[in-house]
């Protein structure tokens, strides 16, 4: 429309100075100029007549598809009975909610849980995404807050609704904290802009507007966006539990024909530490699979095979070749027999399969979710990654560098007991410590643990050297298989 009107205006002074006789060729070349300037402009997103949020269609997202968040579910649709009752809440002189801020994970489901927010709640839904806010022009952020705010209220108005749901992916990119960003007050404007819209200095009373942000780093989002009156509830959406990977299998295989052999409980356990991205991912992995080969209906072998592709990636074409296949088959088998042996029932399977940086690996499979370790746990999962290097220590006589991991764990946990207060340094603070003095401690557990994996792995070398030789001739063993044959030794 702005062009519009000035190439109407310009082409009417253009003929109005020819006829007068004057020469309209600088004239031309300034119009001309200013067009390239407007179009440049536009491009970059400085001049817009229309809104730059898409409006989401929310009909099909309900907090009834979505798997293994329910206290996240829980806690939103309480937040959201404050907008659906909204003249419910004034008469009792309830303020009513600015904003939720969903923390947590990449790959929870943070999005999904925004639209069934704003399905369950019947409001008008606006997406975006914090770095749509943040432009090296002065002043266009805060230009584009306004207009989203603004946006809100209009369309909320054309739907004869009176409540708005604003849902801004990685709200860290908008809201970091002020100053973070050297010799740059364009970010500072932009969030000074949105805090005000929050506030509702500049908000009407016929529509209520709740803005939901998410975010995996709220560590960098600045106090001021967080006070009550703005982000009044803070959501956590973690990693899913073992009922709610379950949970989320179960509705991404819904469309799916499975095997009778396939049980989604036990898959949930071998997918500890998922997120639902991961989880349905491994349900189209599964299903491509079963594609490839050329089978009616999805197999366990094809989920087991979709969990390692997910977490190691695409098997790697090149086979190793018999010396390092060997020491590998050595090193995992080492990993695999003490897993078995401290904590029987762990292992799901061990593999000299190579797969994106790995060689070959053990995939543990978990009864149940912990977050909390004894002392002696703790020492067991250092045994077993110190298992394999110690393993072709006593098979091949010396260690390799495919232990580097294994190492880095083992210190990582060995830190652990120190600042739990379990080591014999008693309740320490760790960070007044000599880092002298916190290396020692660690070769102390490392060692300790090292003597007794060692020990064990003598006791039971005819039993290692089984696994390996069945590694080498099969490349890979389930955990029931590998299970029988320690078992047939102890008899």
């Amino acid at each position: 429309m702005i062009l519009e009107v000035s190439l109407g205006i310009s082409l009417g002074v253009m003929i109005f100075l020819f006829y007068l006789g004057y020469d309209i060729t600088p004239f031309i070349i300034l119009v001309f100029l200013g067009i390239m300037f407007y179009l440049m402009l536009n491009k970059k997103g400085l001049v817009k007549n229309e809104t730059f949020q898409e409006i989401h269609s929310v009909k099909d997202f309900r907090f009834e598809n979505i798997g293994g968040q329910e206290v996240a579910k829980q806690e939103l649709k309480e937040a959201l009975e404050f907008l659906i009752r909204s003249h419910d809440m004034k008469k009792r002189g309830i303020r009513p909610l600015k904003g939720i801020l969903l923390t947590g994970p990449p790959g929870t489901g943070k999005p999904l849980l925004a639209k069934a927010a704003a399905n369950y709640s019947d409001a008008v839904y606006l997406a975006t995404s914090g770095s749509e806010f943040i432009e090296m022009y002065a002043g266009v952020g805060a230009q584009r807050v306004r207009k989203i705010f603004q946006a809100a209220r209009e369309k909320a108005r054309k739907s004869h609704k009176n409540r708005a749901i604003i849902f801004i992916d990685e709200i860290d990119v908008l809201g970091a904290q002020r100053g973070s960003h050297a010799s740059h007050m364009e970010y500072d404007q932009t969030l000074n802009q949105f805090l005000v819209e929050m506030d509702g200095l500049n908000n009407n009373d016929d529509v209520n507007i709740l803005v939901i942000g998410a975010t995996n780093r709220p560590d960098l989002l600045d106090q001021a966006l967080l006070r009550p009156g703005r982000f009044d509830r803070q959501v956590k959406v973690d990693f899913p539990t073992l009922d709610g990977r379950l949970e989320i299998l179960e509705l991404h295989t819904k469309n799916k024909k499975l095997a009778d052999d396939v049980s989604l409980k036990e898959i949930a356990k071998e997918t500890y530490g998922f997120s639902g991205a991961h989880l349905e991912n491994v349900a189209n992995e599964a299903a491509i699979l079963a594609l490839r080969n050329n089978s009616d209906v999805i197999t366990l072998q094809h989920f087991k095979e979709a969990i390692d592709k997910v977490m190691l990636g695409e098997k790697l074409a090149d086979k190793a070749n018999p010396q390092i296949l060997h020491r590998v088959a050595v090193h995992e088998a080492g990993h695999a027999l003490i897993s078995e042996l401290v904590k029987p029932n762990s292992v799901s399977q061990v593999t000299v399969t190579s797969r994106g940086n790995a060689l070959g690996y053990v995939r543990q499979s978990q009864e149940e979710d912990q977050k909390l370790y004894t002392c002696q746990e703790l020492r067991n999962q250092i045994k077993v990654c110190l298992a394999g290097a110690i393993s072709e220590k006593i098979v091949l006589g010396d260690k390799s560098t495919g232990a580097g991991n294994d190492f880095h764990q083992a210190v990582k946990m060995a830190k652990t007991i120190i600042n739990s207060g379990l080591s014999s340094l008693g309740v320490v603070s760790a960070d007044d410590l000599p880092s002298a003095k916190i290396n020692i401690v660690i070769q102390e557990i490392i060692h300790q643990e090292e003597m007794l994996v060692e020990d064990l792995l003598n006791k039971n070398i005819d039993l290692l050297k089984e696994i390996i030789d069945r590694l080498i001739k099969e490349e890979k063993i389930s955990g029931e298989c590998l299970r029988k044959i320690i078992n047939r030794s102890a008899a």
